[in-house]
């Protein structure tokens, strides 16, 4: 029986979640912005406490490795493994968009649907990947610039379903496709990391937690201030 306590905190959503074998059991959640680092240790001790299991039962720890927000993928990951080296346990690192196709091959029944998760990434930027409902890869992790083309030779042959924070902005220029489905109200969640880090454990596909970083994407560039009087 394998405890694996998983975090997602690569958007605005912080997430923690305790799963059984692949089965969540106890789980906390917020879509409240900028509140991951005031929120993600309270959530880890209250899934624990409601399961009535010692963080020293824990058999991994399984984090959301990006990519998404540079500052929720850095609290999530530290977290993560600031718990494996005081609890001695693995690191399990889930890809964020898999996860959320994960969840989204539940919102479809024909069987030929392909899934686009998709996170916001500024302006008409977003990170998308496409997977079959099998979870397959068939467009790798990318930044895209979204126009009236996007995904176009996809869309003549399949229906795709768009969801995630990134989906509205592409909802904007691909309306006219016919074979497009958008799902507005779909966001990362622990509850769709579960399996997969399940399978991982069971594979004993593990991180080097000394050397582990987030799969940010993109190079984070902070914005500069601007002084007054000045343009």
């Amino acid at each position: 029986m394998a405890f694996i306590l998983n975090i997602e905190t690569a958007t605005r959503v912080c997430s923690v979640a305790l799963a059984i074998d692949g089965v969540v059991t106890s789980i906390r959640e917020s879509h409240v912005a900028n509140s991951h680092s005031e929120l993600i240790t309270l959530f880890a001790e209250e899934v624990m406490n409601e399961a009535r299991i010692p963080f020293s039962r824990l058999d991994a720890i399984s984090v959301s490795m990006g990519p998404g927000s540079y500052t929720g993928l850095r609290i999530g990951v530290s977290t993560a493994k600031g718990l494996c080296y005081s609890l001695d346990k693995p690191l399990i690192a889930i890809s964020t968009l898999k996860a959320m196709a994960a969840g989204m091959a539940g919102l479809v029944e024909d069987d030929q649907f392909l899934l686009c998760p998709m996170i916001d990434a500024r302006r008409m930027e977003v990170y998308a990947a496409v997977y079959d409902l099998q979870l397959r890869e068939l467009r790798p992790t990318e930044a895209v610039i979204v126009d009236d083309q996007s995904f176009g030779e996809l869309l003549e042959s399949h229906n795709i379903l768009f969801a995630g924070d990134g989906a509205p902005k592409c909802k904007e220029v691909l309306s006219h496709q016919q074979h497009a489905v958008f799902h507005d109200e779909f966001h990362p969640s622990t509850r769709y990391m579960a399996t997969l880090s399940e399978q991982k454990f069971r594979q004993n596909v593990f991180e080097d937690v000394a050397y582990f970083e987030p799969f940010y994407l993109k190079d984070f560039v902070a914005g500069i201030p601007k002084v007054k009087g000045l343009r």
